[in-house]
């Protein structure tokens, strides 16, 4: 599954996963977009690792926002973007 999101005034944010027995499984987040340090990526792949596939976008960015260490700088990027990004994976996928 794939969706994407630009973020107002921000960068392009894209995500790539799967979904297997109701949870999110192989997230993979791309874009335009900066993060320092560059470990930050891994740890939101891996928040969004596992969360239910019905999750709300707050549940979501919240996931990811409770896996960033204070110091990360998000440039052009914000949790609530990434689960845009997410939700619109998921629900194109159901769309077609």
């Amino acid at each position: 599954m794939h969706g994407e999101y630009k973020m107002p005034g921000g960068k392009l944010v894209v995500i790539d996963l799967d979904v297997r027995d109701g949870r999110l499984a192989n997230v993979q987040l791309s874009g335009d977009f900066f993060l320092e340090p560059d470990s930050a990526l891994h740890a939101i792949n891996a928040a969004l690792e596992g969360q239910p596939e019905q999750a709300s976008e707050t549940a979501l960015a919240d996931a990811v926002l409770d896996a960033l260490p204070p110091d990360v700088m998000m440039y052009g990027l914000s949790p609530q973007a990434i689960a845009v990004a997410v939700s619109r994976a998921l629900h194109r996928e159901a769309e077609a």
